[in-house]
């Protein structure tokens, strides 16, 4: 028996767990039903009532802010980490664990943490901008604040991350490059913008894709800090489509919402599936 064959059980077996509810919430979607009962036929009407709905267009403007900082804010601050830590130095290996908490420590103490930090006037930070002469900052009320303690929280837990997928690229370089470089009187931005970046362009962009459907898909994140207020500020997506089923108990429209984040997350993934196979790097 070949390989296939002893292999093809487990991807029948996967390929049904996974595809019954794919199958049954594109049922959902178009129907208007409850939790219970599938309801009546309505079409496409989820989904146009979703694409009218104001409250739907201001989580996606959110969601796209906030995976644009979860991706591009936590690979810019994971691959300067990276950076730093390419040298060996004393004490490296215990720098890099202590680098890696926010991403191994679990999201609901994470979320406590920052809460006990900003989430009241008591709160150790708004009681600082008070004392730096910045008034009374509320972190978490104030829509506009909520949003940046939001995506800064997303960058904290994100970049660790980002820091090992770029650790991992940055070794996977030739020394001899860099000794050539410097030979030349390459200078290290010189080397950056001509070494670096293109032979670590793949694996950046596979960086790109798996942390921006982390960042569309995060609920956890969002709901545990804000719950999605305040006024919907830092309501997302996910967060929305949660709403929608388990709140307002409309499955079918909560379902078309997930169905739309879908879309643009493989729209997404395509477009950077692309830039990979135009990356110079084998």
């Amino acid at each position: 028996m070949t390989m296939a064959g002893l292999a093809l059980p487990a991807i029948v077996l996967m390929t049904v767990v996974n595809a019954y509810p794919v199958v049954y919430a594109a049922i959902q979607a178009l129907h208007d039903g409850d939790l219970l009962n599938l309801g009546g036929f309505v079409g496409l009407a989820n989904f146009r009532d979703a694409l009218a709905d104001p409250l739907f267009w201001s989580s996606a403007r959110f969601t796209v802010l906030f995976s644009l900082c979860g991706v591009f804010g936590s690979w810019l601050v994971g691959f300067a980490l990276a950076l730093l830590l390419k040298p060996e130095f004393p004490g490296k290996n215990s720098f890099k664990i202590l680098l890696l908490l926010p991403w191994i420590v679990p999201i609901v103490v994470s979320s406590m943490s920052w809460n006990w930090l900003v989430a009241t006037p008591s709160s150790l930070l708004p009681m600082l901008a008070a004392d730096l002469g910045f008034g009374r900052v509320m972190f978490l009320a104030d829509p506009t604040m909520a949003m940046i303690t939001v995506c800064l929280f997303k960058i904290w837990i994100s970049y660790p991350f980002m820091m090992m997928m770029m650790s991992a690229a940055l070794e996977g370089i030739e020394p001899n490059l860099y000794e050539a470089a410097r030979v030349d009187g390459a200078s290290p931005r010189q080397q950056l913008r001509h070494i670096i970046l293109p032979m670590t362009a793949r694996s950046t962009y596979i960086a790109w894709i798996l942390m921006a459907m982390f960042s569309v898909n995060d609920f956890a994140t969002i709901y545990l800090l804000t719950g999605g207020g305040p006024v919907n500020a830092t309501t997302s997506l996910i967060v929305l489509a949660y709403r929608s089923v388990f709140q307002d108990f409309r499955p079918g429209y909560g379902v078309a919402i997930s169905f739309l984040m879908t879309a643009a997350l493989v729209t997404m993934s395509v477009i950077l599936f692309r830039q990979i196979r135009k990356a110079n790097v084998a």
